[in-house]
């Protein structure tokens, strides 16, 4: 018999998701930097649930290439268009906000944009250059979509030199055409592969949602196939329906499989694992940077022994 998933409202969240909404002044001038520069934050148009932990803590992730995503995968509350805009003056203003913010690590991600052809990555390259100009000991992480597997549009970004290049897979490949009909696994993969070849100092991250129906067998798997392509970190996290118009809830996971999933994720050789119910991509991504390197230099001290 098939198991019916229940509605998203009628499953009550476990104690460990309740949220301190709180509107601090940090909170309240991230807001005013952001919106008066007429940016976009994945913060907000994504609903994430630590907006107020961060923004309180003077971080956010600033979303490029507009507001509207030509691809509408169904976990997701970006609003969705065939086309949008395309502003060659926001790399620049997200450079002042950084500057204003007085970020030390800024995360930069955006919509994907199949309208353009190359999927925005020159503006990506843009902004790493002009916050790089402003604030040149800022570490600097870029979250990008697939280019479609544009590969010489990639090659603009890495050029550009991040510190993080990150891309999410979000879920296992069997729930790809139900979640995100637009993307593809195995060019997800290759993206990764790409990266290492053009430069093997950049770090490579992924992110996975949990909760969607998969098993914890194919989440083994994905994470082998992320480590085979040599990512370092990986992001693992509660899915959470926008809506109840998004797609449904299967489960909530217990602290304990998170506390499981990350500690396959060491054994398997990821230099840092964040597991938890409301982690999401970029949530502490300095701190993982941080701790991947000192995992990996005490990996390399190890082995000098």
């Amino acid at each position: 018999m098939a198991r019916v998933i229940q509605p998203i409202l009628l499953q009550r969240k476990p104690e460990w998701f309740k949220i301190n909404r709180q509107y601090g002044e940090d909170y309240l001038d991230l807001k005013r930097i952001v919106h008066g520069r007429a940016l976009h934050t994945v913060c907000e148009e994504a609903r994430c649930p630590n907006i107020y932990e961060c923004w309180n803590q003077r971080t956010a992730t600033l979303m490029i290439l507009g507001d509207h995503c030509t691809r509408a995968c169904r976990f997701c509350n970006v609003k969705w268009a065939r086309s949008s805009t395309l502003d060659p003056d926001e790399p620049r203003r997200v450079a002042e906000a950084v500057e204003a913010m007085g970020l030390h690590f800024a995360v930069i991600t955006s919509v994907d944009r199949d309208d353009l052809p190359d999927g925005g990555a020159h503006i990506f390259a843009e902004t790493i250059r002009q916050i790089r100009q402003r604030i040149p000991d800022c570490g600097i992480e870029v979250l990008i979509p697939d280019f479609q597997g544009n590969w010489d549009a990639l090659r603009e970004v890495v050029e550009a030199g991040p510190d993080v290049i990150a891309h999410n897979i979000e879920t296992v490949p069997r729930l790809y055409r139900r979640v995100q009909p637009w993307d593809n696994y195995e060019v997800s993969l290759e993206l990764f592969r790409q990266v290492k070849r053009m430069n093997p100092a950049i770090i490579t991250k992924s992110g996975l949602i949990v909760g969607m129906g998969e098993t914890k067998e194919e989440l083994v798997e994905v994470m082998r196939d992320l480590r085979a392509c040599d990512v370092g970190i990986l992001t693992i996290g509660q899915y959470l329906p926008p809506t109840p118009r998004h797609y449904p809830l299967d489960r909530y996971y217990t602290l304990e499989e998170f506390a499981e999933l990350r500690d396959i994720g060491y054994q398997l050789g990821f230099g840092h694992v964040e597991s938890g119910p409301l982690v999401r991509s970029s949530y502490r991504a300095a701190e993982q940077v941080e701790s991947y390197r000192a995992r990996m230099a005490q990996s390399s001290a190890g082995a000098v022994r």
